[in-house]
């Protein structure tokens, strides 16, 4: 069976682990639970007629372990971006990172998420920002780990891109 390794990232409080949490086991919880360093999970998942165990590698989003950040996302297949919806500085570092991931692994395919999209009338982020990262060639998923809006999405939408020749 094919294994890919799909390392989430972003700052701290983006919803990284509850995006995890949503997916796998399908549970979302208002407490929030800090990730040391990593933590793995994984889904075994269905693309047409080929099976995939999808490595989810949940990184830790403090900034002061950046310098072991390589160390994490070694072997990467692909990643999904995490940025928080209300708070516009978050996609800036999420780009950031994918800059870090492009220099330790090369050019893996990479979603940018926008979580919180339940409490989208509280984002900061406007539609012409939205609008200007398309524009740039990132594929762009609003998603919600409390209520499920869009996870399901994002995570098949890059398990296929890793497919791909």
């Amino acid at each position: 069976m094919l294994q890919k390794k799909v390392c989430m990232l972003g700052a701290s409080y983006v919803g990284k682990t509850s995006l995890v949490r949503r997916y796998v086991h399908n549970l979302f919880s208002e407490k929030y639970l800090t990730t040391i360093g990593v933590k793995i999970d994984r889904k075994l998942v269905s693309i047409g007629q080929r099976e995939i165990s999808l490595v989810l590698w949940d990184i830790q989003g403090e900034d002061q372990f950046a310098h072991i950040l390589p160390t994490y996302i070694r072997g990467a297949s692909g990643c999904l971006l995490v940025a928080d919806g209300t708070r516009k500085d978050t996609i800036q570092t999420a780009l950031d990172l994918a800059s870090q991931v492009s220099a330790t692994v090369g050019e893996v395919p990479s979603l940018l998420i926008v979580n919180k999209a339940d409490l989208e009338s509280e984002w900061e982020l406007m539609a012409k920002d939205i609008e200007s990262l398309g524009q740039q060639g990132w594929t762009l998923i609003e998603t919600s780990a409390k209520d499920g809006r869009g996870v399901e999405k994002a995570f098949m939408m890059l398990a296929d891109q890793m497919l791909r020749p």
